[in-house]
């Protein structure tokens, strides 16, 4: 692992040598020493999705020697919210935050932040709005690219599962949630497209923090739509526990196809027995490191901001097998 993080962070660095206004070429380790950042996971303390962003950003915390605040939000936009403001509050030199509250909830809060000389950057849910504007200030974004990456699932889903024109589907999305909601409204458009039955249901509070909660509603769906043949979930953290709620229905592995983002262990659990057909993974350390590789350029070397794309790769069965041991060690 410490040959993975030096070898990510060296790429970064030695673009930034002869970087104007610099005053020290980049050193590696401990470069950002002594600069304070509050960081987002997004998540639940130990969620599974979080937890792998959180090691991600501990990495590169470790070898750049930054001082690195954590926030939990539970998945709840309002909640970041709040963290932000008090955030600024506090005056860190950055802030890396999940940008599923939206543009027009935050983007306020980044100006007061980047009027108080503080970098913000992104990471999992774009802010578009923010970042055009404060991107030669460090404003970058490292996640998937939303709305494609629900098309790209919702296409190899439906193959998968060899649809026809009118047959059942669901999405079990957030639409709600402005930018976070386009995954959501990418599946659910190229369902439609392609002429299935789509039924949406949103995701509520209670579930997207304890996934566990949402074992009645795929039981209860299940049992009045028995001719559902693709299932979507729009969720890291319920993704993995696509098996739970499959068993709890009643449902034989293979009996409805079902697709979902984000590997972790139980995900990679799921593939292999057969209850998780495809998966779209954004790879969430990347999505904790490099935020604050970002912060640490721009505060040392001036950097601007820079947009990343995390996701694109498809797992089933039958490639999950070459990064399962980088999944149980929490670094896909």
């Amino acid at each position: 692992m410490r040959k993975l993080v030096i070898g990510l962070a060296v790429a970064l660095l030695v673009a930034g040598v002869s970087m104007a206004g610099a005053q020290n070429a980049p050193v590696g380790k401990d470069f950002c020493k002594n600069v304070s950042i509050t960081f987002f996971p997004g998540g639940p303390e130990g969620g599974p999705f979080a937890s792998t962003v959180y090691r991600g950003a501990k990495a590169a915390q470790d070898l750049t020697g930054a001082n690195v605040t954590y926030v939990w939000s539970n998945w709840i936009p309002s909640t970041m919210v709040a963290q932000f403001k008090n955030a600024v509050a506090r005056r860190p030199d950055g802030i890396a935050v999940m940008g599923h509250p939206g543009d027009a909830a935050l983007d306020p809060l980044i100006t007061d932040a980047e009027n108080a000389g503080i970098i913000v950057t992104s990471q999992n849910v774009t802010l578009p709005k923010a970042e055009a504007e404060y991107k030669t200030k460090g404003f970058g974004y490292v996640g998937q690219e939303l709305y494609q990456s629900g098309v790209s699932l919702a296409t190899a889903a439906a193959k998968m599962a060899n649809l026809q024109k009118g047959d059942r589907t669901m999405v079990w999305g957030l639409l709600s949630q402005g930018t976070r909601g386009l995954r959501s409204k990418g599946a659910v458009d190229t369902l439609k497209q392609m002429g299935m039955t789509v039924d949406y249901i949103e995701i509520s509070d209670a579930v997207n923090s304890d996934p566990t909660q949402g074992t009645s509603v795929i039981d209860g769906y299940i049992a009045s739509h028995p001719d559902v043949k693709l299932i979507i979930v729009d969720h890291g953290a319920l993704t993995a526990t696509i098996p739970t709620y499959l068993k709890a229905a009643g449902v034989k592995p293979g009996q409805i196809t079902t697709a979902g983002f984000d590997m972790t262990p139980a995900t990679v659990s799921g593939l292999e027995d057969g209850y998780i057909s495809v998966v779209l993974d954004q790879q969430p350390w990347l999505q904790g490191f490099l935020p604050i590789m970002q912060i640490c350029l721009t505060k040392q070397y001036g950097f601007s901001g820079l947009h990343i794309d995390t996701g694109g790769a498809l797992i089933t069965k039958a490639n999950v097998g070459a990064i399962a041991s980088l999944i149980n060690q929490g670094i896909r």
